[in-house]
């Protein structure tokens, strides 16, 4: 887990790559301290995919209203069960996003292919585990239809470019 990383509240739509980054233990270790709670982070995070011009980037998002809602959930846990918390939330807090064609409960599935969609009421076995172990959702991203491509273009919501380098194609 050491090697993901978020950026530091910098813009999705920078492509600078010297831009500071966060890993998973180090926003762990912020919201151990008490300098960072899951409701910022969030807020911020939503405040970065709103000023972006970047709107190829999802293709469905979690509601920010849903997503308040669930920080806000997870701030008052830790303020109730401290330390505690991490135990039973390894994941506690962190901001993750799967591919549209990864099935998620109540988002449309579409692999990037309108005629496909499909709203599921389970999520797969992977975000559901991610979600029991304290991760938040942000939402589904943008792919080559079907996930078939390599070079990011088969997408009718725009070129499949990475989120922090939009120089860079993100693949599959």
């Amino acid at each position: 887990m050491s090697a993901t990383t978020l950026p530091q509240y910098a813009s999705s739509a920078s492509s600078n790559s010297s831009a500071p980054q966060r890993t998973i233990a180090d926003l762990l270790a912020s919201y151990r301290t008490g300098s960072l709670k899951p409701s910022k982070l969030i807020g911020d995070l939503l405040t970065q995919i709103e000023q972006s011009d970047r709107t190829e980037v999802w293709i469905h998002r979690v509601s920010a209203k849903t997503l308040k809602q669930q920080a806000a959930a997870l701030d008052l846990m830790l303020q109730i069960k401290g330390e505690a918390v991490f135990d039973t939330l390894p994941l506690f807090g962190i901001p993750f996003a799967v591919k549209d064609n990864i099935d998620v409960a109540e988002l449309p599935t579409t692999a990037a292919c309108p005629e496909f969609s499909h709203v599921p009421q389970v999520s797969a076995t992977v975000v559901a585990r991610l979600q029991k172990a304290g991760a938040l959702l942000i939402g589904k991203t943008n792919l080559d239809q079907f996930a078939t491509g390599l070079v990011g273009v088969r997408s009718p919501y725009g070129a499949v470019r990475n989120a922090l380098q939009p120089e860079y194609v993100s693949g599959g």
